[in-house]
């Protein structure tokens, strides 16, 4: 058979290839008593696969639909997790049963009068990702969205066992809540289920009380997190969750499991939270950085803050498909705002790095286009290349430290941001609903003493203007100024991930441009400096090491798929505006009671 003339006709007649699957006219059969199997043990660890079963009772004569998640919530993008399935099959117990394809990721299985049904596969773990699932020869991390299959027709609110299958030396670590017997757990409905990650293996864990609950810190490989580097990790963690608890006014979780995975190879730092537990991936060379701290209060506010707390376009999740909203702006910047406050506010960093880390976040937005908070919370599904597609993080932080100060300088510091996240938290989610946009800006009106943010949100939220540090800064006691200054601009805009310094945007005329740098490379070294294992610092690297050596020679090595190629440039020295924030001694008493209340979550009353 010619492969592509078959795939040709198939292409230009789309109605004969639709008749090779029966459209969906009667419902599926329902499911109960789910169970699923999840087997990981060295044989199965040689080929980096993981052997799932899930088996269930089924009513009825009607096939089964079982389809496996595209998407993990809080990654914002869709991963198509079905095309690491292979060996699929299904059975009674005793016989194999027919089943096929009824789209790409739900698996048709026709029980043929069996009362029950047991459907197995096994899926690749290769890709190192908090959303994804990663194998070692000891060590297995993975996510309920990323093996387990769900019943189509019938809701999410159907409960399940989890039981694993492992070597007796390995430790099995989550926050999933045990269910009798041994390596055993259970959900009440899908949606806990499946934002429950697991480690398996050899992994280091302990556990200590915090604000009251066990709170468990299990890291891999064991032996990377030890002695002092851990106790100070510790010491983040018991500083972090009491003060992210006083905004809330509750700890909401039975137990919490901080699960981090520390990698030589990997490119800097991220997380992916999930409602009693976070997943933490981190270049090795970031144990002991503040970096640490930082990321770690993040993603533990947003046990609060898009686990519970949510938009209400995103309640509840669908698997199915991407669930955009324009509101990640205040899910993951706002969260990014109070991450700095944590660490401020617990004594963990002063108000020197507050304000130090306010301007790089300030100069980030001013390094990307120019771009609408909401238009850049919905557009992060697609990744634009332009270099905005997670600048909703830090422009929605410096939002919520803008709102925060018009707010406690509207209620004369009797209200902030915390009241706006408590009333919301009460009324919202704890109603199980999500916000909506009067939700949230009723709100912030009424804790800013009726003040209308009108103007605020068609300017800098749906608008594309520069926001005014300079004014609403002054309200806070917080003086803020611009300087320009000539420093090496390479002209490129890069993202961090999992394969290092990605270049996403390379500026017409630039040194880098003139090098021959292209968007898509991954940078790995400029000069002498190295992109990797500098927390991201790599630029203020550069820039410190070659002020001075303008017009000189520099060697930029960029990765081209599997071909490593060192490009010629030349130091340029471009203008550049420095911003600086500092607190203004000259102060009113009012701006200084805000900015003492911002760094320490105190109100006038």
């Amino acid at each position: 058979m010619h492969v592509r003339s078959a795939i040709t006709l198939l292409l230009l007649c789309p109605a004969a290839a639709a008749a090779q699957r029966p459209a969906r006219t009667a419902p599926p059969a329902p499911v109960t008593g789910i169970r699923y199997d999840v087997t990981y043990t060295d044989s199965t660890a040689a080929q980096r696969t993981v052997r799932v079963q899930m088996r269930m009772n089924v009513g009825g004569s009607a096939p089964v639909l079982l389809s496996l998640p595209v998407w993990t919530p809080g990654a914002y993008e869709v991963s198509n997790f079905a095309q690491n399935v292979s060996a699929f099959g299904a059975t009674d117990g005793a016989r194999p049963l027919t089943w096929d394809k009824a789209d790409y990721d739900t698996w048709r299985v026709q029980p043929g009068g069996a009362r029950t049904v047991t459907v197995s596969f096994d899926y690749v773990a290769d890709t190192l990702d908090n959303a994804m699932a990663w194998a070692r020869p000891d060590f297995l991390l993975f996510n309920g969205t990323n093996l387990f299959l769900y019943p189509e027709g019938q809701g999410l609110d159907f409960p399940a066992t989890v039981t694993i299958h492992t070597q007796p030396d390995w430790r099995v670590v989550t926050s999933m809540h045990p269910a009798g017997a041994a390596l055993t757990y259970g959900e009440k409905n899908y949606h806990d289920l499946v934002d429950m990650p697991f480690f398996i293996g050899k992994v280091d864990v302990d556990s200590m009380q915090v604000s009251g609950k066990w709170t468990r810190l299990a890291t891999y490989p064991a032996g990377a997190l030890a002695g002092a580097q851990r106790q100070q990790f510790w010491g983040y963690i018991q500083k972090a969750i009491p003060t992210e608890s006083s905004v809330f006014g509750e700890t909401p979780w039975d137990s919490y499991s901080v699960m981090d995975i520390f990698d030589s190879a990997y490119g800097g730092g991220s997380a992916l939270e999930h409602q009693a537990t976070h997943v933490g991936i981190y270049a090795s060379q970031l144990i002991g950085n503040p970096v640490l701290a930082s990321i770690t209060a993040h993603e533990i506010f947003h046990a609060w803050n898009v686990k519970r707390l949510r938009p209400a376009d995103m309640m509840p999740y669908r698997y199915d498909r991407a669930e955009p909203t324009p509101w990640l702006w205040v899910s993951e910047g706002i969260t990014d705002y109070y991450a700095d406050l944590t660490l401020a506010r617990s004594g963990i960093s002063d108000a020197d790095a507050f304000l130090q880390t306010t301007i790089g976040k300030i100069t980030n937005v001013a390094q990307v286009p120019p771009v609408a908070l909401q238009d850049a919370s919905l557009s992060t599904w697609i990744h634009p290349k332009d270099g905005t597609a997670y600048i909703y993080y830090p422009k929605g932080s410096l939002a919520g430290l803008l709102i925060d100060i018009m707010i406690r300088d509207g209620s004369d510091n009797a209200r902030s941001l915390d009241t706006v996240m408590r009333e919301l938290y009460a009324s919202d989610y704890k109603h199980g609903r999500g916000f909506t946009g009067d939700d949230w800006w009723g709100a912030v009106s009424r804790a800013a003493g009726g003040r209308s943010f009108d103007e605020f949100y068609r300017k800098y939220v749906d608008g594309r203007e520069p926001y005014p540090y300079a004014g609403v800064f002054a309200l806070a006691g917080l003086r803020y100024a611009v300087d320009t200054i000539r420093d090496p601009r390479l002209g490129i805009g890069t993202r961090t991930d999992s394969t290092g310094e990605t270049i996403t945007q390379v500026t017409p005329g630039s040194a880098a441009d003139a090098a021959g740098v292209k968007v898509g490379d991954v940078l790995v070294s400029v000069g002498d400096v190295q992109t990797s294992g500098g927390a991201g610092d790599w630029g203020q690297r550069f820039r410190s090491a070659y002020r001075s050596r303008n017009g000189q020679d520099l060697p930029i090595v960029v990765r081209r798929g599997a071909q490593t190629d060192t490009l010629a440039a030349r130091v340029v020295l471009m203008p550049r505006e420095q911003p600086s924030l500092t607190e203004d001694p000259n102060a009113s008493p009012k701006a200084a009671r805000i900015r003492e209340g911002i760094l320490t979550g105190k109100t006038a009353r």
